[in-house]
């Protein structure tokens, strides 16, 4: 796995394997400005998905200090000006349909109490917007908290409250499978030809509890059945433009992104590289057929599988996706429906080592910011993108919930 750690303007590479050609990390560099080091360091920078409790899950490490794997920590964070990212309480599809599924996401939940609870002057859970707004002013890193697959939930609406509760503040409605609320993007059973029965009366139970709804992963018909149905607007946490990756229906189409918008929700873009172009995302279909091949012919008990990605990286190596790629799915949202419907959901700690080029773990904010300048987007533009379109649609989603709920 490739680590890699950015300091500002001053790139460490370190690889395990492959190292990657210098050559084509210097074209995707970016010579960070002191404009947009500041424009990072004096905004809210929201990002929609991070994996940290999942990943602290596999393997323990005490983010707050600087940790030698991973795509975050304290250090890093604050060198990339990042201060609200909603920590991802992410829930495996294979614990659908059982209390273990509920029995995770309360457990996810203690570990990011617990990283507030061991450094309480450097974090601290969001619960609502005024929330990000006060701690960004002392100067702590907010904590929000999404819940990827809404497995937990177990189609009780009373589940719903205590995990609003605890802090999550947004639902993924399914994940990798069609689950009792909705079909998945991934699964190609279609039980529900979109939301179940189930899921039809959770949308309003989450609108008027104040729960953000999120659409990434589910189906395209569950994501239009949930625009129809719900009265605030939505969220794609981390997805990206299915313009750049044809046939791959986890990312959004045009005409989803201007119903989207329509909502008045917003998108925000994936950085891992198989979201980003079709090369990384043919790579990977490429990886799963070979293995599939090879479980074929020799059987789930052959050696050759233990290690089948590292032999396989060697004869293929992995098409990493550039920032300027990951720029490019901006700006094809802000041309189709403005700048208004665009933030960041990086996936970080989520995709493994998929990462783009230039924008390899939460230090590299200011370097997405530079981008942004060097394509002629202004200051109050970019703030939108990095925070401020995001926390307009939470507070709406706040104050529907405080009229109706």
């Amino acid at each position: 796995m490739e680590l890699e750690r950015v300091f500002v303007n001053k790139i460490s590479i370190i690889t395990a394997g492959a190292v990657l050609a210098w050559s084509q990390l210097t074209t995707a560099a970016i010579e960070v400005s002191e404009q947009a080091q500041t424009i990072a360091k004096e905004t809210i920078i929201v990002d929609g998905h991070i994996d940290v409790p999942y990943r602290l899950r596999e393997k323990w490490a005490d983010v707050t200090q600087a940790t030698d794997d991973g795509d975050f920590d304290y250090p890093r964070a604050v060198a990339g000006g990042l201060n609200a990212p909603f920590m991802s309480i992410y829930v495996p599809a294979s614990l659908d349909g059982s209390d273990a599924s509920t029995q995770l996401a309360h457990q996810l939940i203690d570990s990011v109490e617990a990283i507030v609870a061991r450094a309480p002057d450097k974090f601290a859970i969001a619960y609502t917007t005024n929330d990000v707004k006060e701690h960004f002013t002392k100067g702590l890193i907010s904590l929000p908290m999404g819940m990827e697959n809404g497995s937990p939930i177990q189609g009780d609406l009373n589940n719903l409250r205590i995990f609003y509760d605890r802090g999550i503040r947004y639902i993924t409605l399914a994940h990798s499978q069609s689950n009792h609320i909705s079909d998945s993007s991934y699964d190609l059973r279609r039980q529900w030809k979109g939301l179940s029965p189930f899921g039809k009366t959770l949308i309003p139970a989450m609108n008027n509890i104040g729960m953000l709804i999120d659409i990434s992963h589910v189906s395209d018909d569950a994501f239009y059945q949930t625009l129809k149905l719900s009265e605030s607007p939505v969220i794609a946490s981390h997805s990206s433009l299915r313009k750049f990756t044809p046939g791959f229906e986890r990312n959004m189409n045009d005409d989803m992104i201007k119903a989207l918008a329509e909502n008045g929700g917003v998108i925000m873009i994936n950085f891992g590289s198989s979201f980003v172009t079709k090369e990384a995302r043919q790579w990977r279909d490429g990886l799963a057929k070979a293995e599939n091949a090879l479980l074929k012919k020799e059987g789930k008990d052959s050696p050759k599988l233990a290690d089948f990605e590292a032999t396989y990286r060697k004869d293929n190596p992995y098409p990493y996706s550039t920032i300027d790629e990951v720029l490019d799915h901006i700006d094809h949202v802000v041309k189709l429906v403005g700048i208004e419907h665009v933030g960041l959901g990086s996936d970080f700690d989520g995709v493994g080592d998929s990462l783009p080029i230039g924008l390899k773990d939460v230090s590299y904010f200011p370097h997405l910011v530079q981008g942004l300048l060097n394509r002629g987007y202004k200051e109050d533009e970019i703030k939108k993108i990095l925070s401020g379109n995001v926390l307009r649609v939470w507070e709406e989603v706040e104050d529907y919930a405080k009229k109706h709920g």
